[in-house]
């Protein structure tokens, strides 16, 4: 065949498929095709195989120089393919290396944090699994629960590891969030992915299916009651019951039943309000004893504009101030008129909030997102909070039964929300680790400090119960 290149009758061969690597580099010097490439075997000019010619090599010279060419092109790609994996490798070491590496008073140690991937817009179910993962006595609590083992086929005595290919058959919650617990603080990834977590929340949560951006403490709501609800019926053959017996720190007294028998969601988050309501007309007054997991605070109008921590206009809100806007007296509007059994109909009346039995973490939900007529806006005020003693003797409905130290709760971790609407926006969390502040957003774990803590504009805050110690001075 005559090589175009030459102007001369000689012997050209077909290369078949080009390594995808090298493709731009074999390719047609004429139409920059690299379909079906020729090349002329004396002066390696490359053409497509447009050319028509009884004169060319079917299989290979005497001398095997198609194959010969063919081995050289499949070493240059094999190189430059080893070269930039091993370059990926080492930039993937050093950044492994040096995001787990930290110095602390001056000495390197190692960071164990680990991140949790983003499944698509799942940064409000990250925010509340790492804060829940810094709870201490809650987290080791699911950590030391027995794996869920298959109990029949070949797999039998395996741990069982729910992902999207498997059936929608026996999911469980306790299990995937123990696996997901139990994947964080141990320093052998950067990052986790809590694809089965996810799963099973998409299988019993129908409200969070979808890739859609979702409200960070209602998926806290709904995973502690489901939570709640699957450690009622027993875990892995295993009793609740008998789980709980063998926890000797969740004793009876610190138990608050909701929605049936006690559980560790609710010996650890569990509180009792008590709500008094009175008649304006009659005087009758009416108690009822409300359990809850978490308290939902407003920020009070007069403060809803003031942006900022340095805005000088107007004083500082402050959590004591949501506070002691829950817990202080109110009279009930025209919506909300209170139905006296004393009158006999609907009266106006007065409302008050004590609480009656404080949990072993506190869990405080600015109410930051507001409907109006017909959008829901964000309430994007700072809000003062204390990192470490915060009191709430003041809030307690007999405040001479508690002990000198009950009532003093130090801060754990924040979830806070980054943009104006709750559809949109991003979630990140701040949370305390042996004696450290971290900040997770998403993959990323850094090392923080309490000054940057303490400015962020909080969205959920969790707070730990101070134990008691011998001796100790109140703050």
């Amino acid at each position: 065949m005559e090589c175009p290149h030459l102007g001369s009758s000689v012997c050209i061969a077909r290369l078949g498929q080009v390594p995808a690597g090298l493709a731009s580099s074999w390719c047609c010097s004429v139409c920059r095709s690299n379909k079906s490439p020729w090349v002329c075997l004396t002066c390696s000019s490359v053409h497509c195989g447009s050319y028509r010619c009884d004169d060319f090599v079917v299989n290979d010279t005497k001398l095997g120089l198609v194959q010969k060419v063919r081995e050289h092109l499949q070493n240059l790609e094999n190189s430059a393919f080893t070269s930039d994996r091993h370059r990926k490798r080492k930039l993937l070491e050093n950044s492994s290396l040096n995001s787990k590496l930290l110095k602390v008073n001056g000495s390197t140690t190692a960071l164990c944090a680990t991140g949790l991937r983003n499944l698509g817009n799942t940064c409000f179910m990250n925010a509340i699994l790492q804060s829940l993962s810094n709870i201490q006595q809650f987290c080791c609590y699911f950590k030391e629960l027995p794996a869920v083992e298959l109990r029949n086929g070949k797999t039998a005595g395996r741990r069982t590891y729910h992902t999207r290919s498997q059936g929608d058959n026996n999911v469980s919650l306790v299990e995937e969030f123990r696996k997901t617990l139990c994947a964080l603080w141990q320093g052998s990834q950067t990052a986790f992915s809590p694809e089965s977590l996810f799963y099973v929340v998409w299988k019993i949560m129908p409200n969070f299916r979808g890739y859609q951006q979702q409200d960070a403490h209602e998926f806290m709501r709904y995973l502690l009651d489901h939570l709640h609800l699957e450690l009622q019926g027993g875990f892995n053959g295993v009793s609740r019951s008998v789980i709980l017996q063998e926890n000797s720190n969740l004793s009876a007294s610190n138990k608050c039943c909701i929605n049936g028998a006690s559980t560790v969601v609710t010996a650890i988050f569990g509180g009792i309000l008590q709500n008094e309501v009175n008649c304006l007309i009659c005087g009758t007054e009416s108690r009822k004893f409300d359990p809850f997991l978490d308290l939902s605070l407003d920020i009070p109008s007069q403060f809803r504009n003031k942006r900022t921590k340095n805005q000088e206009s107007g004083p500082m809100c402050t959590l004591r101030d949501c506070l002691r806007s829950f817990t202080d007296l109110e009279e009930l509007d025209e919506t909300e008129l209170y139905m006296c059994h004393k009158c006999k109909k609907k009266q106006k009346s007065t409302k008050k909030f004590w609480i009656q039995k404080l949990p072993k973490v506190l869990c405080l939900h600015l109410k930051r997102f507001h409907w109006t007529a017909y959008l829901r806006n964000k309430v994007d005020t700072y809000v003062e909070f204390p990192l470490r003693g915060l009191d709430m003797k003041c809030y307690l409905l007999e405040p001479e039964n508690s002990g000198p130290e009950s009532c003093l709760y130090d801060l754990v971790a924040v979830v806070v929300h980054h943009g104006s609407g709750v559809g949109s926006g991003h979630y990140t969390a701040y949370a305390a680790h042996e004696g450290r502040w971290f900040h997770f957003n998403d993959s990323t774990v850094t090392l923080t400090d309490e000054e940057t803590v303490g400015k962020a504009k909080a969205y959920i805050l969790f707070y730990v119960e101070r134990q008691a110690k011998p001796g100790a001075e109140k703050l």
